[in-house]
């Protein structure tokens, strides 16, 4: 297959207009510019009111805009659906839909490889990918990559690595909990042997004359997981004290709380010593929760976050009255709802974003807090989110991160696994690949930390931030062009030369001849029917110079449709109105 006389764009162009999160003179029929078909709704969030949208049907370019933040990506199937229910009653269904075990597919890949001991982390990618791609679940398993990349653990740790099972069901429980309370996911995440092994309160022991507990989930729960560094309004604003903000906590707050993961370590049959050690090892300890051995646990008096706890509990009960502390501070809703709404539709929400997704954290209406499907449901159904193009009011752009727009592509031309497995591996090299695997962070700040602002920018000028970017250079950006423009063209995944994950651009080669239409397909399944004049006008040049093959010669006229196809997706695809998300 061939993609025309094609020249790759710029590196330094390309950023640039990343940069800028603009894309030109954009189509005037912006996707969810507010139609008569939806109106506004007040509502009543925890007290307060708030605005929501209710909708009927809306057209397929606003459902394919919205599938855009709430999926992996449209597909013509699901920009049907969404358009024909509309986006609140979308939700809904997709509430209702059974939840698919990573767990479960590993177990079933150990036949397949030869035992549980032959499993690699490659055949969770293989599990990742399949979900991402063909889930019928979409939402949860956009929801769940997002709390991935907050609640991080990563393969890349050296001793995580050859735990491919206890990865594949750690994920399970952010996908467990992405629908459920935000107070079980703290639990959940808290007492994971994997998360005990990243941030090493597995085996965390009391202090002694020499020893002191391990600070370091104590620490990162409170910073990136539940609270942040300073303290913050309801809007997501810092509240500041002689003009510098204020610390959500100390390192006496840190010290106080590290004891409190004291004395927990690997699940089994028995809290012996030797268990605790490591000693005795249960075969399925890599996804039991951690337990607590009293033995090994602080019985001092424990300070954190202005909560005393009295000397002598249990590991358990210290447990949940540090979780219930720091799952009722009120920085909690508004620090998690700018997560949520930085991962999903824009990387710099408004103070009002902010507040009412904040807020409805805060109460769901029925006096619920941490209530997961209500906090999903203000994330999408902001008027920010859902209104498009309609000035002061449509939420900034974000740019999609790498993962994202393989399985855009994947999804919207449906493709398919020869194996069944979807052999996608490691794509972290940032000279050939993405420089992004899913669960493969190298930090547990996730591949870009969330404030990041580019230096020298147009964006650090009106100081606002675009995390994708810190990944995001002239290798990364010429990698990921070349990448794209082989995968469009010859598919990807597989080994020894053999690609096993491979388009359908059936119904893009019946629009060959017709390269308007064709463009016009590639916009709503790829660019959410966002398109700029100027742009469709280059593609159209683009695959208008690839010559129309004599009718007689069958095969110049399969080129002939597999390079006009190829072209229009990959140009599509590389370019920054693409890679900014609006």
């Amino acid at each position: 297959m061939k993609l025309g006389n094609l020249r790759l764009p710029l590196a330094a162009i390309w950023l640039l207009g990343l940069a800028a999160c603009g894309g030109g003179n954009q189509d005037t029929t912006a996707p969810d510019a507010a139609p008569s078909s939806m109106t506004a709704a007040r509502v009543v969030m925890g007290g307060t009111t708030a605005t929501a949208t209710t909708n009927v049907a809306i057209t397929p370019a606003q459902a394919s805009r919205f599938l855009a933040q709430a999926t992996f990506g449209p597909t013509e199937k699901s920009i049907a659906e969404a358009a024909a229910m509309g986006q609140d009653a979308w939700i809904t269904a997709q509430f209702a839909k059974p939840r698919t075990s990573h767990l479960a597919s590993m177990n079933s890949l150990a036949g397949v490889v030869g035992g549980e001991a032959n499993l690699t982390q490659n055949n969770f990618l293989e599990s990742f990918w399949k979900q991402a791609v063909t889930g019928d679940d979409q939402l949860r398993q956009r929801v769940t990559f997002a709390l991935s990349q907050i609640f991080v653990v990563s393969s890349q740790h050296d001793s995580l690595w050859k735990y491919p099972r206890g990865i594949a069901n750690y994920y399970d429980l952010l996908s467990k909990n992405a629908f459920g309370n935000f107070r079980d996911l703290l639990q959940d995440v808290a007492t994971n042997p994997m998360m005990g092994i990243y941030l090493s309160h597995l085996g965390s022991r009391k202090e002694s004359a020499t020893r002191m507990p391990d600070e370091n989930f104590a620490r990162e729960i409170m910073q990136l997981m539940s609270i942040g560094l300073y303290e913050q309004y309801q809007d997501g604003t810092l509240k500041l004290a002689n003009g510098k903000p204020i610390e959500t906590y100390s390192h006496d707050d840190v010290m106080g709380l590290a004891k409190v993961f004291t004395g927990f370590s690997w699940g089994g049959a028995d809290k012996s010593d030797a268990r605790f050690y490591s000693q005795i090892k249960d075969s399925t300890r890599e996804i039991l929760p951690m337990q607590g051995y009293p033995a090994f646990h602080s019985t001092a008096e424990k300070r954190f976050l202005g909560r005393t706890i009295p000397a002598g509990g249990t590991p358990e009960a210290d447990l949940k009255i540090a979780l219930d502390t720091i799952f009722a501070n009120r920085n909690v809703g508004p620090f998690i709802a700018r997560r949520l709404i930085e991962r999903l539709v824009t990387s710099n929400p408004s103070p009002a974003y902010v507040a009412r997704v904040g807020l409805t954290f805060n109460d769901n209406g029925q006096g619920v807090r941490g209530d997961m499907k209500a906090v999903i449901r203000a994330v999408l159904m902001a008027p920010e989110a859902r209104w498009g193009g309609v000035p002061g009011l449509t939420a900034p752009p974000k740019v999609r991160e790498p993962v994202i727009r393989v399985a855009n592509w994947m999804r919207a031309f449906n493709v398919t696994s020869k194996s069944g497995r979807f052999l996608m591996f490691n794509t972290d090299n940032p000279v050939v690949y993405l420089a992004q695997t899913p669960m493969s962070s190298p930090s547990v700040f996730n591949f870009y930390r969330p404030g990041y602002i580019p230096p020298n920018s147009e964006l650090a000028a009106q100081n606002m931030s675009a995390p994708e970017l810190q990944i995001a250079h002239e290798t990364t950006v010429i990698a990921y062009l070349n990448f794209m423009r082989y995968v469009v063209a010859w598919g990807t995944g597989g080994s020894n030369g053999v690609n096993d994950i491979m388009p359908n651009y059936t119904a893009e080669k019946a629009l060959a001849y017709q390269p308007e239409a064709l463009v016009d397909r590639v916009k709503l399944l790829v660019m959410n029917g966002n398109m700029s004049a100027s742009l469709r006008s280059q593609i159209l040049s683009g695959l208008k110079s690839i010559a129309e093959p004599n009718p007689n010669n069958a095969s110049d006229v399969t080129a002939f449709r597999d390079s006009r196809v190829a072209l229009a997706i990959f140009l599509a695809m590389a370019s920054p109105e693409y890679i900014v998300q609006k």
